[in-house]
């Protein structure tokens, strides 16, 4: 099925011993010029997260001996998405000038209290510039950055700890009390221009928005927050759950709105029943990676241009990789009997090159690194990479392929060697030909 091919693939790892990741699949570590590459920087390769742990947060200079810079510190961070570290500008930076990194801290290690009030107590993010290591604190933690840097979009991470832990960050005393469907409680933006914050979306808007009955009584988030290239929409998922502690209860809706908070769309909704709710149910039956293979999943959903997103979905009856055009509502499966199971997808810029991963498989327990030529329908293996089992749900380590800005370049997280660490993969034969 798939395509062998060699890539040059190599750690970024300088031989200080420490584990180095960046996080989730739909960002980009490295900035304009390609000279840096976004980094955290931890002691341990796995432990269970307190919120007291420390990871440092920087990046390599990769013309500099793979020296690593850092910044700061941080106690706001998980394996799956470290602290939300991102460049300010992302790929719509064409020069190194005015280089700026955002990402998420404390309320209680900020020296200096932002102006505005926070509106999650624990938790607030930073602008560090990299050129005069001058640092902005923002009353709000970061979730996604608009790619024109005009403003960002935040949520509630102690709403993570209960719904969705690996993505969680833990309170720094008590974990808050949380409604199901809080009216003040959604999707926050805001202005970096005019540091005007506001709720975009509340938990009660979605809930009462094509309500179905088993919203009623469970309790509500949104995740998976992406803003198009143009910095226009956002697209994200809502989900709800009465049993949260077992993923395959989930149910979900793919959505994208306008940034001002108008014109919500449903894209697509896997509302079914629930036979885990039932009394007699077996919790133990569930697999450690069965809920990313539930028939009913919608997950990874990512922008490949201004109208269309990339999904992994169940569209009428079939589970696969579906790409959804906003505007027209059409809806086409991708890579048809290639891409047959869950992964981290993203198209190269401006391309028809779907960059994705696996999950472990079961016995071998090694994650495929796959490329797919959209025009061709041909998918290429480009590497092949064990994870130990003995890592835990929140602590393992996703590859989270993640694309430079030249489309010629991945980045990946992973364990294979025995430590946690980001390496630069070389996809230009492939592309090229």
């Amino acid at each position: 099925m798939f395509i062998k091919k060699s890539c040059k693939i190599k750690s970024i790892y300088n031989g200080v011993k420490y584990h180095h990741f960046f996080g989730y699949y739909n960002k980009s570590p490295w900035n304009a010029s390609g000279n840096f590459l976004l980094s955290n920087r931890v002691e341990k390769m796995s432990e269970d997260l307190t919120g007291k742990e420390v990871s440092e947060v920087g990046y390599f200079d990769l013309s500099n001996n793979n020296a690593y810079i850092s910044i700061d510190k941080t106690t706001t961070w998980n394996w799956q998405m470290g602290c939300q570290l991102q460049w300010l500008g992302g790929s719509n930076n064409k020069t190194d000038e005015n280089l700026k990194i955002i990402y998420n801290v404390r309320t209680s290690q900020v020296k200096q209290k932002s102006s505005s009030p926070y509106i999650y107590p624990d938790f607030c993010s930073i602008i560090y510039d990299v050129n005069t290591k001058t640092k902005t604190t923002l009353p709000l933690p970061i979730y996604v950055v608009a790619p024109n840097a005009s403003y960002f979009l935040s949520v509630d991470y102690s709403r993570f700890q209960v719904t969705h832990r690996t993505i969680g960050y833990s309170s720094t005393v008590n974990e808050p009390n949380l409604e199901n469907a809080p009216k003040n409680d959604g999707m926050y933006f805001m202005d970096l221009k005019t540091n005007q914050v506001k709720l975009v979306l509340s938990l009660d808007d979605l809930k009462n928005f094509q309500n179905v009955s088993s919203m009623d009584k469970a309790i509500h988030w949104i995740t998976h927050i992406e803003i198009s290239p143009d910095s226009k929409r956002i697209l994200f998922i809502h989900r709800w759950s009465e049993r949260v502690e077992d993923e395959t209860c989930y149910l979900h809706r793919l959505f994208t709105i306008n940034k001002d908070g108008t014109d919500l769309s449903l894209l697509e909704c896997t509302d079914h029943d629930l036979p885990q709710l039932r009394d007699n149910f077996d919790i133990n039956s569930v697999g450690f990676f069965d809920y990313e293979k539930s028939q009913y999943q919608i997950s990874h959903p990512a922008w490949k241009n201004n109208e269309e997103i990339i999904a992994w979905t169940p569209h009428e009856g079939k589970i696969a990789y579906h790409l959804y055009n906003y505007k027209t509502k059409k809806v086409k499966e991708i890579a048809k009997n290639i891409l047959c199971e869950n992964g981290h997808m993203t198209y190269a810029p401006n391309s028809n090159w779907l960059l994705t991963d696996t999950y472990p498989d079961s016995d071998t327990n090694e994650r495929l690194l796959l490329l797919y030529n959209e025009d061709s329908n041909k998918c290429y293996d480009i590497g092949s990479f064990y994870t130990s089992p003995n890592l835990g749900k929140e602590n393992r380590c996703d590859l989270h392929p993640r694309w430079q800005q030249n489309g010629l370049k991945a980045s990946i997280d992973s364990v294979h060697e025995s430590i946690r660490q980001q390496y630069i993969v070389d996809v230009e034969e492939v592309i090229k030909g």
